[in-house]
């Protein structure tokens, strides 16, 4: 079953996670960096990805003509979508697992950041009834 692992921020959580001092910064790279290669070497990781900062974000909508219309970035959102893994796993619980180490990611100090990690089952389609 594949989930998704969802790395949500606070409004303030760019600029807060980079004022940290360069070696709590490095220290959190090198735990997501190892954290990935043990999902990949366990088969579990599908993929990840870390996001740009939502001030670089647009909303984009088709104008009456189909060309994209762009909005500015989501300055009034209070949680952001800071990155995020895909695994494929045996059940919920396994997802769950990953979240929570994912969650304990070092930050000020070395001190887990508890970062909330959303998790939800990635879909492999439509249910049948509306197909």
């Amino acid at each position: 079953m594949k989930y998704m692992l969802m790395m949500n921020c606070p409004k303030t959580g760019y600029e807060s996670f980079g004022s940290l001092p360069k070696k709590d910064l490095q220290d959190h790279i090198a735990f997501q960096r190892s954290f990935d290669q043990s999902l990949r070497a366990s088969g579990e990781l599908v993929s990840a990805e870390g996001l740009a900062s939502p001030h670089e974000a647009r909303l984009v909508r088709a104008g009456a003509d189909g060309a994209p219309v762009l909005d500015g970035s989501f300055v009034s959102s209070k949680e952001y979508l800071a990155g995020y893994w895909i695994v494929d796993v045996a059940n919920a619980e396994r997802a769950y697992a990953i979240a929570a180490a994912a969650s304990a990611a070092p930050g000020l100090g070395g001190a887990p950041m508890n970062i909330p990690i959303e998790v939800r089952q990635v879909m492999s389609g439509p249910p049948e009834e509306y197909l």
